[in-house]
């Protein structure tokens, strides 16, 4: 039995606390030289033939989120790690993440940022969190930011 993680799969949206996920993930691949798959799922489901003054709203999903795991690839180089996927896939992130391409890497722990639903929400549709820990076949860490981190990640952005 190892206790190494060798393939890891983190789930960005573009979200702070996504993106707290991503740099903690780094930090794992890197104590264990570690693959690190890269994963952000578009919920097509949330849209429909909808344009915004001619702009295809999901097209521009699509290259939000590639831009978004382009940056983080070269992150992830930049700090060492030597093999890192990028993802992008439309479906359900509950369903996509945990079951589709944890498989498909064959990850051994998936990382995602804890929900930033309110309660409403949450009863309505369900955390993709709460589902990936349920549903996932391997280790998964659930990210969450404290008051400090969120105040020191928003210091940062203030002066971007």
């Amino acid at each position: 039995m190892t206790l190494a993680y060798k393939r890891i799969l983190v789930a960005v949206d573009g979200s702070d606390v996504a993106e707290w996920a991503f740099r903690k993930s780094v930090g794992i691949a890197q104590r264990n030289n570690a693959i690190l798959n890269l994963i952000f799922v578009i919920d097509t489901r949330s849209f429909t033939a909808v344009k915004f003054n001619e702009l295809d709203i999901e097209e521009q999903a699509y290259e939000f989120a590639r831009d978004l795991l382009d940056k983080y690839k070269k992150e992830a180089e930049a700090a060492g790690i030597g093999q890192v996927n990028a993802i992008v896939t439309p479906g359900s992130p509950k369903k996509v993440i945990s079951r589709d391409f944890a498989k498909q890497v064959e990850a051994d722990l998936i990382v995602c940022g804890a929900t930033g639903m309110n309660a409403f929400e949450r009863y309505l549709m369900g955390s993709v969190s709460q589902h990936i820990v349920r549903n996932s076949s391997c280790d998964v860490l659930v990210v969450r930011m404290d008051e400090s981190d969120q105040a020191e990640e928003q210091k940062k952005s203030d002066f971007e």
